[in-house]
């Protein structure tokens, strides 16, 4: 394999920079701003991440418009990053050797909907719920619910999932075909909308999940489901993680067609109570869904309250009306905002891991003790459905001691989640903070074959750099 190509270790040329904003004034006028705050808010992360702000910002609005402007950078070796709701966690979205920020906010439409096909066609503008009131008078939805109103265009880069990946899959699944530029500005098509394909090499799986750092997305072709006939939900307490983790794995391993299956440590379930007015028992609680018939789901909800039981669960109250189910599921998602009221002015570090589900109740009871015994704030919560959970440490940053606590904690978790066969991140992307495990999890030659893509696709590294693989 050759060298790797000489990494952006610096931001670029003051006058390449301003080449670039020349050559894109004309065109995009007031869509291209180098103000401050806008910048500013284009750096701005989630978690703690530092914010690292690009030199500019343009709004495009049309596939040619985001080529034009990748050809300009190019030319120049300007970096380029992609801007979808700014929603991600591993700093995607940072522009660490400065460039031009692409806003594909704008491009927002939904450009058809093929409803005897189960799909449709979006700009990655597009949020998730906007999709889904889009569709609902067609009697479709899209599944893929990763809590935040993300854009379309930002799931695809991370390879989202959420709390309904259990039955339907995460955006692997449901992608079927990309429009993207490239980082030479060529435009390509990956796939048709035919269901299944055995032409070719799978460039629409290439770019699902490269986290913008080998394309910009700028069509999705997505699958669709049918909205179910009736969805009954509810929340069920238990007296330990292990035991709502060990009733996961029994109602996985039943065959019962769980839509979401989420878990929620005691901790949690307090900050939930707090922030959203709930009344829940506070100890380790699974949030379930189920979708289907009326006889189907309430076949299924009956089934998982045997297992609840078997398990040492408490009382599985479940139900069929919208507002209860809309409410509990309401709170789940502010989960984040609800933890960060438990401490005040702390900062929160969210980090997930995913294992193989037999592994799940092992490494829930192990990150459990290790949270323990460092001594931290965190709250624990997550998809269980598919071995997937996040760990919520609450981080006094002005403070070194426990910033490094921090730091050995979420090393330890990951390397629990490796030695267990899984993977140091289930949905939220590598980005900047976990570029150094990859080798870890897949071995150096793997890591090196990434890299020899990385180059033959982007060999001047303007592709939003210093993302995912370490030079």
């Amino acid at each position: 394999m050759n060298a790797p190509a000489r990494p952006l270790r610096k931001r670029p040329d003051p006058q390449a920079l301003e080449a670039v904003l020349e050559g894109l004034r004309p065109r995009f006028g007031d869509r291209l701003s180098t103000a401050e705050a806008v910048r500013a808010q284009h750096a701005a992360t989630v978690t703690w991440v530092p914010p690292e702000p690009p030199d500019a910002v343009v709004y495009a609005q049309t596939t040619e418009e985001v080529a034009a402007i990748v050809r300009l950078c190019a030319e120049h070796r300007v970096p380029v990053i992609p801007f979808g709701t700014g929603s991600s966690l591993e700093g995607h979205v940072n522009a660490p050797y400065g460039g031009v920020c692409v806003d594909l906010s704008r491009m927002d439409r939904v450009l058809r909907v093929n409803a005897e096909d189960l799909d449709c066609v979006v700009e990655p503008g597009v949020t998730r719920t906007r999709l889904n009131a889009h569709l609902r008078d067609q009697g479709l939805f899209f599944p893929i619910d990763p809590g935040y109103d993300a854009s379309l265009g930002g799931m695809v880069a991370c390879r989202a999932s959420g709390t309904n990946a259990v039955r339907y899959g995460t955006m692997r699944e449901n992608v079927v075909a990309l429009t993207a530029v490239l980082p030479s500005g060529e435009i390509v098509h990956t796939a048709s909308r035919a269901r299944k394909s055995s032409a070719g090499y799978d460039l629409t799986r290439l770019l699902v999940g490269s986290e913008g750092t080998l394309g910009i997305t700028t069509e999705i072709t997505l699958r669709l489901q049918g909205i179910p006939e009736a969805i009954s939900g509810g929340a069920c307490p238990f007296p330990s993680v292990r035991a709502a983790c060990e009733a996961t794995i029994l109602t996985i391993q039943s065959g019962i067609p769980v839509a979401r299956i989420e878990l929620l440590d005691a901790g949690q379930v307090a900050a939930c109570n707090a922030y959203s007015k709930l009344t829940l028992e506070e100890a380790p609680t699974l949030f379930v869904e189920f979708h289907g018939s009326e006889a189907g789901v309430r076949e299924q909800a009956e089934r998982f309250g045997e297992i609840a039981r078997e398990c040492g669960g408490g009382t599985f109250a479940w139900a069929t009306e919208a507002q209860s189910r809309t409410r509990l599921w309401q709170a789940r998602h502010d989960a984040y905002w609800a933890a960060l009221a438990r401490r005040p002015g702390a900062k929160g570090v969210s980090t997930d891991i995913c294992v193989p589900i037999s592994r799940l109740a092992d490494c829930v009871e192990e990150t459990v003790a290790d949270i323990e015994e460092t001594g931290l704030v965190a709250t624990i919560l997550g998809h269980v459905g598919d071995g997937n959970f996040h760990v919520l440490p609450l981080v006094d940053v002005a403070d070194p001691g426990e910033v490094a606590r921090v730091y050995g904690f979420i090393e330890r978790l990951i390397a629990r989640a490796l030695s267990m066969e899984g993977t140091c991140t289930g949905e939220h992307g590598i980005g900047q903070r976990k570029m150094r495990f990859l080798v870890d999890e897949h071995g150096a030659a793997a890591v090196e074959l990434m890299r020899v893509i990385k180059r033959a696709i982007d060999p001047h590294d303007i592709m939003n750099p210093g993302k995912v693989l370490v030079p």
